[in-house]
């Protein structure tokens, strides 16, 4: 791709400041600059390329068009240039959505969750380069913040021995949808993959979400393609949540999410209930 021809505009969301909109000759496609690599250092770029190639016609991810590697010397970053795909974003579609058209989604949503948690990994970790190996985690210890609810969530947690490819960001913001159809047409922002639990996602995904006839078209698709019992689903997604939740909430003055994910998380520890919800969180 001839990057000095293209037309180039910031994409919102996903990676901030970091991802553009890329038109050359009227053909699109996303450009991710990693200036900033984050956690996963000068692999990061190899690592993104390499899970969307492992999940693609899987998965509703792009196609991986180009992958440059940085330049030291020049002061060039990394680049992934992916493939354009059509829809909008499932934080600004779900609020307009009726009943109807939030359990269409949710059906959609419960089963690419059950598609993730289908592709097995060997064992718990981060990738670490573009051969998407598994390196070797730190686990926080959660018991100093949330007290006797982290050995009872734990506890539970250790009844599904499987491990998975986990996005780990899996929210509405990193969807995109069909508005007409509601069919989810995109699946971005893979920067948080790992290897790890199966329930991790759907815990992500319901994290924010109490309304029941979302949450329940999304159990039952879940359940339908997995297996397993709504309530026990549910309650073990909770449970998976917790390390990200805390993880979020730790960061509580850069940004609302993280503001209120810390509101959540001191209910949860005030009841000692992984699914505890008020109006004010």
């Amino acid at each position: 791709m001839d990057l000095a021809a293209a037309s180039l505009q910031p994409l919102p969301g996903g990676w901030s400041g970091q991802t553009f909109l890329a038109d050359v000759a009227g053909e699109r496609s996303v450009v991710r600059v990693y200036a900033d690599a984050g956690h996963r250092g000068a692999a990061a770029a190899e690592v993104d390329a390499a899970l969307l190639r492992l999940v693609r016609g899987l998965l509703p991810v792009p196609e991986v068009l180009e992958l440059r590697h940085a330049d030291p010397a020049a002061g060039m970053p990394a680049l992934l240039v992916t493939s354009y795909l059509p829809g909008v974003r499932g934080d600004l579609l779900l609020p307009d959505l009726d009943a109807g058209g939030r359990r269409t989604l949710g059906a959609a949503l419960g089963g690419l969750v059950a598609d993730l948690g289908g592709m097995p990994q060997l064992r718990l970790g981060p990738f670490v380069d573009g051969d998407l190996r598994i390196g070797e985690w730190d686990l926080p210890d959660l018991e100093p913040v949330l007290g006797p609810l982290a050995a009872r969530a734990q506890a539970l947690l250790d009844t599904v021995t499987r491990r998975v490819l986990v996005h780990s960001d899996l929210n509405p913001k990193n969807l995109l949808v069909d508005p007409d159809t509601l069919v989810i047409t995109g699946l971005v922002d893979w920067e948080y993959a790992h290897a790890g639990h199966p329930f991790t996602d759907l815990g992500n995904l319901l994290r924010f979400e109490r309304d029941p006839v979302l949450t329940a078209a999304v159990l039952d698709a879940y359940v339908a393609r997995r297996g397993g019992d709504p309530d026990r689903v549910l309650a073990l997604a909770r449970a998976a949540d917790l390390p990200a939740l805390a993880d979020l909430a730790a960061r509580r003055d850069e940004n609302p999410v993280a503001a209120r994910a810390d509101r959540l998380l001191g209910l949860v520890i005030e009841t000692g209930d992984p699914g505890a919800w008020d109006a004010g969180v």
